[in-house]
């Protein structure tokens, strides 16, 4: 039987007590891919959807394209990180296939610290993904999974600024902007401090639109001012993660543009991400900056 690693929306989502934080590992552990479910798009063909979920509280992990972190058939290279940040990181790529995909699958292997796993993208019926699925998912919802503001809610407009692709020298910092809108649904809404541990089931998130820039791929160090939000699920007290208890979504940049500059510790070709999220649903863009 194959061993694959499957986490259903709400089904097998994973509460995180304190007494369970505690005694987490910080390093060390391996990332299970994670299948996530499938969208239809209008003409009729799939979006496969795949995360992961680092089993460590603080190791970072990248892991290149090629032989540990791979896709098939297609890849081995079909859009999939090589930057995992620590615990569970929702609906990180999509895999686009057509509509006569039928009983296929889409495997994606990675192995982290001598451990190998799988998971395998499949149009089951029971891994159908919608916007209500999605942002109960994220914990839009808060605790029932559901809020009447989730009515009607669009992913956010996103536009990232400049060339898609940019070359510069070591030590040279790059500027990175991109615009973002939304259409207000939910409403902004912080985790309240009392939420400490996120001891339910169903995870529980700040709502309201945000934008975090990130890395995505790379060899080396990315250091982005101002600091960014995390973009995983820290739900740790004081984490700075939408999912942290306390924390407050910051209030929309002028003209909603965010603009972060990164500087580079070593040579080499990068992926930067901005993520703009309103808490129940995203969009990305990427942009490759080559280091010499």
């Amino acid at each position: 039987m194959k061993k694959a690693s499957l986490i259903l929306a709400l089904v097998t989502s994973v509460g995180f007590p304190l007494s369970a934080i505690a005694q987490s590992p910080s390093s060390g552990r391996n990332i299970a891919p994670v299948y996530e479910g499938f969208e239809t798009n209008p003409d009729g063909s799939f979006n496969l959807l795949f995360g992961y979920y680092n089993r460590n509280w603080e190791e970072q992990i990248d892991v290149p394209v090629g032989q540990g972190n791979y896709l098939e058939p297609g890849g081995p290279d079909l859009g999939q990180p090589t930057h995992f940040f620590p615990r569970r990181n929702q609906f990180v790529f999509r895999i686009h296939v057509p509509a006569d995909f039928g009983d296929k699958e889409v495997v994606w292997t990675l192995t982290t610290n001598g451990v190998t796993e799988r998971a395998y993208g499949t149009l089951r019926p029971a891994y159908a993904v919608d916007a209500v699925v999605m942002s109960a998912n994220f914990g839009a919802g808060g605790q029932t999974g559901f809020r009447p503001s989730l009515t009607g809610n669009l992913p956010p407009e996103l536009t990232v600024e400049g060339e898609k692709t940019m070359t510069v020298d070591i030590g040279e910092p790059v500027t990175l902007s991109a615009v973002a809108t939304d259409d207000g649904k939910p409403g902004r809404q912080s985790i309240s401090s009392r939420s400490i541990g996120q001891s339910h089931f169903v995870p529980n998130s700040a709502t309201g639109l945000r934008l975090s820039w990130f890395k995505y791929r790379g060899p080396g160090e990315v250091t982005l001012d101002p600091p960014q939000a995390k973009v995983w699920e820290d739900r740790r007290d004081g984490g700075n993660s939408p999912w942290s208890a306390g924390w407050q979504t910051p209030a929309i940049p002028p003209d909603n543009r965010w603009t972060v500059q990164a500087m580079f510790s070593e040579p080499g070709t990068y992926m930067l991400r901005a993520l703009a999220h309103d808490g129940g649903l995203i969009n990305y863009e990427d942009v490759t900056v080559i280091v010499r």
